[in-house]
């Protein structure tokens, strides 16, 4: 729930607005015209700012501009009287999240609400993550200081003042949509909008509305104009998360506005320009829905113009203690707690799951542990990572299972170890605990199996 200000001058419009916002679990305020809207901002910060576009004394867009001013963070949704879609683009062009028009159901406002609070909460992580972080990147930082996410540093800082399209893809949980937050802040176009499309949240025909825009009457429940999030992304950049569940229809009329860079709203016959940014991403192969005539061979090529891998988390473990240290802080805030860290026993096993849920299982888990947390550290008891399927006892994860063809006990034992040093992040001495092993014992064993890592390797000294 958010801490929302209500602006509007009419009475009636505004109590009914307010009741349904506060019986959602809103904290609400309200103000009757722009004047008064620009005090309370001076006086409280907010969440999401609703307000309409024709006041008095001051307009709905000099609201919006303030409360950017003010609060960059703050989400601005306009609302537009019938007839008056002009006003609600440039309001767009401004800095708003979204816009409704008038007459409008409290449900469909409720729904934008919910997203502006999400965006709200997206752009306050990536804040928090950019004053935490050892790592910079163009006045940006975020949690993590592995090789794979320096190496996604300096892709997008190579093509930082670029337009190329970019591809993003990883599995569910790893940040992918961050990424993409990163990739737009850190451009020519960061103080423009950033929009974002859930490709797999919509059925065809409501996501060819969603990107494109409709007019009045293009369908049975087209009773208004509505402009899509391709205009609304003017200038700035459109993330198209899950391009993957994207239909062969929708694909070829995004092909067309990657290739000229215009479209007509559905229903509509005027033809209309745009200048877009690209971000996708995906969790799919794509590669493989190409060859499974699924996806689009000539749209991939052209969305991926720059390709980016997001890590699993089990890929980069150095960075699962920063990142639970930063979402313990982050809760134990939020529920006025004192968190000071985790046992020594509850670091071993953050290290060692296998996380298959990524960042998102990570958070998730921490949000728990702090809830659940008796003392200022949180303890294995917290974390109940045991019944996890990707947990590190598992004999899957362990691969010890024996194919049906055999396998030598020398390539057992040493995959076994490969797989301890990869869940103690390479440290042979973890790696032997791990196993019940000396730490002698270990360093043998890897040298007669020839295993090796970039972090063992010793630097050449200076004569």
């Amino acid at each position: 729930m958010g801490k929302i200000l209500v602006v509007e001058d009419n009475d009636v419009l505004r109590s009914s607005v307010v009741q349904a916002l506060v019986e959602n679990g809103h904290n609400v305020s309200e103000v009757g015209d722009g004047e008064e809207a620009t005090e309370r901002l001076q006086e409280e910060s907010y969440d999401v700012v609703l307000t309409d576009m024709r006041m008095p004394r001051k307009s709905g867009l000099e609201v919006l501009r303030f409360a950017k001013q003010v609060n960059d963070l703050t989400v601005a949704i306009v609302m537009t009287a019938f007839g008056t879609i002009e006003s609600a683009v440039e309001a767009m062009k401004s800095g708003a999240y979204d816009y409704i028009q008038k007459p409008f159901e409290l449900e469909e406002l409720e729904v934008k609400i919910n997203r502006a609070l999400e965006h709200r909460r997206d752009s306050g992580v990536l804040q928090l993550l950019r004053s935490q972080s050892s790592v910079a990147l163009e006045h940006n930082n975020i949690v993590g200081n592995s090789p794979q996410i320096r190496k996604i540093f300096e892709i997008i800082k190579k093509i930082a003042r670029s337009n190329a399209s970019i591809l993003i893809t990883g599995e569910t949980g790893t940040g992918k949509e961050l990424i993409a937050s990163l990739a737009h802040y850190n451009s020519l176009r960061a103080k423009q909008s950033f929009v974002k499309v859930n490709c797999a949240a919509l059925q065809e025909n409501l996501l060819e509305s969603e990107l494109f825009g409709h007019e009045k009457g293009a369908f049975t429940s087209a009773d208004r104009q509505r402009i899509g999030r391709f205009e609304q992304a003017n200038g700035g950049t459109l993330f198209l998360d899950e391009i993957g569940d994207m239909s062969a229809s929708t694909q070829a009329k995004v092909l067309r506005v990657l290739q000229e860079q215009e479209f007509e709203r559905l229903g509509g016959m005027k033809t209309i320009k745009v200048d877009v940014r690209i971000i996708a991403a995906t969790n799919k192969n794509l590669k493989d829905a190409i060859a499974n005539s699924t996806f689009r061979e000539d749209l991939y090529y052209r969305l991926n113009t720059v390709g980016i891998e997001t890590p699993a988390l089990r890929e980069r473990k150095e960075d699962v203690l920063p990142l639970a240290n930063f979402f313990a802080k982050k809760y134990s805030e939020e529920l006025k707690k004192t968190i000071t860290g985790f046992s020594p026993q509850a670091v071993k096993y953050l290290t060692r799951h296998n996380w298959p849920g990524n960042i998102r299982e990570l958070q998730n888990t921490i949000e728990r542990a702090v809830l659940m947390a008796e003392s200022n550290l949180i303890g294995v008891e917290d974390l109940s990572l045991n019944s996890s399927k990707g947990d590190a006892s598992s004999i899957d994860a362990l691969g010890i299972k024996i194919p049906p063809c055999g396998i030598k006990l020398e390539d057992l034992e040493r995959n076994t170890i490969i797989e301890a040093l990869k869940m103690t992040n390479w440290v042979q001495k973890d790696a032997a605990e791990l196993l019940g092993v000396s730490r002698r014992v270990l360093n043998y064993k890897v040298k007669i199996h020839n295993i090796n890592h970039d972090r063992w390797r010793r630097k050449p000294q200076n004569n």
